[in-house]
């Protein structure tokens, strides 16, 4: 009876250290492949990230989809660039999804389809639309435009200030009354606020 218990001890252990060990896989492995892509070895990557692709992983088909798209080591195609875009975009990747409205635009691998390119730059900006008219987002946004007015109202006032100064300065030159004088003008306070 008591070797029950430090054979599941010892079994919860191999299981755990074997669970972080596979969980640390992934980004090892799409490291070396990088590395490897860099060095030259891009048949060596391409297999890894078709691999970890294959088991759902975004990181490697958008970098299948990068490389194919630029001819980067591999011969270019757009439309194995578009498959591997989709395979991440699909999973909620914000930059593939961008890629693939770019391809729609130009039409690249596809025919050009103004509307598809539409529907995937806006995709993630439609799901999150429900926040819009919540009471928080409109406070923040009045905050944020009053904030801004309050800005442009003084630079519209140093600009102003700084012109009249300018034509007062002239003004006075011209009918002679700047003799050898330092030209004065008001200045507000930084603590002055104009209504």
């Amino acid at each position: 009876m008591s070797g029950m218990p430090i054979r599941f001890l010892v079994a919860l252990w191999l299981s755990v250290t074997s669970l972080s060990a596979v969980a640390g896989t992934a980004d090892d492995d799409l490291r070396v492949a990088a590395m490897a892509h860099r060095g030259g070895e891009t048949g060596r990557a391409v297999a890894i990230w078709q691999d970890w692709a294959a088991k759902g992983n975004v990181d490697a088909a958008y970098n299948l989809a990068v490389i194919h798209q630029y001819g980067d080591g591999v011969p270019l195609d757009y439309a194995v660039a578009m498959r591997w875009y989709r395979q991440a975009a699909e999973q909620g990747d914000k930059v593939s999804q961008m890629q693939i409205g770019l391809m729609y635009q130009i039409g690249q691998g596809v025919a050009a389809d103004e509307a598809e390119a539409h529907r995937w730059f806006t995709m993630n900006r439609k799901h999150h639309l429900h926040h819009e008219h919540e009471p928080q987002m409109v406070a923040w946004r009045q905050q944020a435009l009053a904030l801004i007015e309050e800005r442009d109202r003084r630079e519209q006032v140093a600009a102003s200030r700084a012109s009249s100064a300018l034509v007062v300065a002239e003004l006075r030159r011209r009918a002679g009354m700047d003799a050898g004088r330092p030209t004065e003008t008001a200045v507000l306070e930084a603590a002055t606020t104009i209504r």
